[in-house]
């Protein structure tokens, strides 16, 4: 299912077309005048042994020795907005939105959109505020479990 917004000038003629796409796991995509964005409620990356592979860079991972209260880099293909104002899920991917449970709760520091050979990526940088060791559910939307009021 896609959305689609018009605006329109006095003569009546459109001048503006916006597409909002929702998608699988909460997440959106905005079609803006031809700019694709995604809004993701976590962050999701690939294990550590993609790299190990030689498949993808360290920051498109989660690091190996994950810690709290550690900062740590990312980098995500595309151009993705992240909440910034509290903590998300740090989740594992496995392509396809197939997505692991909150390996931890991490609090984006920044995010930064370029483009490099016609790829727009975003990086970032995120710190860890817990690691999760456990299979239990740790988040309900964007807040933790129990402090939802």
């Amino acid at each position: 299912m896609r959305i689609r917004y018009l605006k329109y000038r006095k003569n009546g003629t459109s001048y503006n077309t916006r597409y909002l796409v929702p998608l699988k796991n909460n997440l959106f995509s905005l079609t803006l005048m031809g700019i694709k964005v995604e809004f993701n409620p976590d962050l999701a990356l690939r294990n550590i042994s993609e790299h190990k592979q030689g498949r993808r860079k360290i920051e498109e991972c989660i690091p190996e020795d994950l810690r709290a209260g550690q900062t740590y880099d990312f980098l995500k293909r595309d151009q993705r907005n992240y909440w910034l104002y509290g903590p998300i899920p740090l989740i594992e991917t496995q392509g396809n939105e197939v997505l692991s449970r909150p390996k931890a709760s991490i609090v984006i520091l920044e995010a930064t959109h370029f483009v490099d050979n016609d790829i727009i990526y975003t990086k970032g940088a995120y710190k860890v505020i817990e690691v999760f060791m456990d299979g239990a559910v740790h988040f309900e939307g964007f807040d933790l479990v129990g402090t939802k009021k």
